[in-house]
C-alpha cells in the first residue's frame, strides 16, 4: 500500500514535532494536509491547530483516519494533485480562509505539488518533507550546480529555507534517499504578474535549456537580435555575455525576462520543472 503510493511513513516523534513546529501552528489556523498516510503527523497538528483537512489518495488509509476523525479533522480522499485546496480552505459558510499546508509528499510528484501549493492565492506558509537533492536545488545560491530552473521558477513566488535533514531510518519502510524538511513563505508581491509568468516560465526553461552555453549566445537564439544588441543589453544589468545561467540571481532573471522575453500570456503561476 505504502509502496505502490510511493509513501514512506514518518515515525520517530521528535521529527515530526519538528514539522509541525516549523509551520509555525495557532489555535484558530486552517491546515491542508498533504498525504497523512497513517496519521502520525495529523496526530500532532490537531492539538494544535484550529482544523486540518487531510487530502489522502489510498482508499484505506483515508478510511482508517475518517474512523478516527474527530470535529477539528475533516478526511477528503482523492489526488491531493486534482483535489480544489482553495475550495477545501473555506469555512462553512463557504467564505475563503487563509489557510496552511503540510505534508510528507511522495517523491515522484514533488514538483507538482509545489506549483500546486504556489498557485494563487497562495497559502501563509507550505512545510513540505521532500527528497534531500530537491530540496538543495530549492535553496541553491547562483553558480552551483544545483542553481536551476526549479531555483527560479520557485524563487519568483516565495521565499525558501531548508531546516533540517531526515534520515532514511525515520521512515517505514525506509526511502533510498535522504529527505529534507523545506518551507516555502510566499512572496506578499510576487517578483513576476500572475500575466507574466507563463510566458516568464518558458524563458527559464529555455535559458537553462542550454546551460553549459554562455547567456549571450543563448540570448540572441531566445530573442532573435544581433550580437551587439544582445551585449548592450547584458551590459546595461552588469551581466558579461560570456556569463553562464546558473550565475544570474533569481532577481536577474526577472530582469533578463523583461529585457529579452518575447510571450505575454497567461496560465499557471510557477515553473516547477527540474
Amino acid at each position: 500500500m505504502g509502496r505502490r503510493l510511493g509513501q514512506h511513513f514518518l515515525f520517530d516523534p521528535s521529527i515530526l514535532d519538528r514539522i509541525v513546529g516549523a509551520i509555525e501552528p495557532g489555535p484558530a489556523d486552517l491546515v491542508l494536509e498533504i498525504g497523512p498516510g497513517r496519521g502520525t503527523l495529523t496526530d500532532r497538528l490537531l492539538p494544535r491547530v484550529g482544523r486540518v483537512v487531510a487530502l489522502e489518495k489510498d482508499p484505506i488509509l483515508a478510511a482508517r483516519l475518517r474512523e478516527r476523525a474527530r470535529g477539528a479533522l475533516e478526511v477528503v480522499e482523492g489526488d491531493a494533485l486534482r483535489l480544489d485546496w482553495h475550495a477545501l480552505a473555506r469555512d462553512a459558510g463557504g467564505a475563503r480562509r487563509p489557510y496552511k499546508v503540510v505534508g510528507n509528499i511522495p517523491y515522484y510528484i514533488t514538483s507538482p505539488l509545489i506549483e500546486k501549493a504556489l498557485t494563487s492565492p497562495m497559502p501563509e506558509v507550505v512545510v513540505f518533507l521532500m527528497q534531500r537533492e530537491v530540496a538543495e536545488r530549492l535553496v541553491a545560491s547562483p553558480g552551483t550546480r544545483e542553481f536551476g530552473a526549479l531555483t527560479v521558477g520557485v524563487g519568483v513566488a516565495a521565499e525558501v529555507e531548508r531546516l533540517f535533514t531526515v534520515p532514511a531510518g525515520a521512515f517505514r519502510p525506509p526511502p533510498r534517499v535522504e529527505s529534507a524538511v523545506v518551507r516555502l513563505r510566499p512572496r506578499a508581491v510576487p517578483l513576476v504578474t500572475e500575466r507574466e509568468h507563463p510566458a516568464f516560465r518558458r524563458f527559464v526553461q529555455a535559458v537553462f535549456g542550454k546551460r553549459r552555453k554562455q547567456l549571450g549566445g543563448i540570448l540572441r537564439g531566445v530573442a532573435d537580435l544581433g550580437q551587439d544588441e544582445v551585449a548592450t543589453r547584458l551590459s546595461a544589468m552588469g551581466i558579461q555575455p560570456s556569463a553562464r545561467p546558473e550565475t544570474v540571481p533569481v532577481p536577474g532573471f526577472v530582469e533578463l525576462y523583461r529585457a529579452f522575453g518575447v510571450e505575454r500570456a497567461e496560465g499557471p503561476r510557477v515553473d516547477c520543472d527540474p
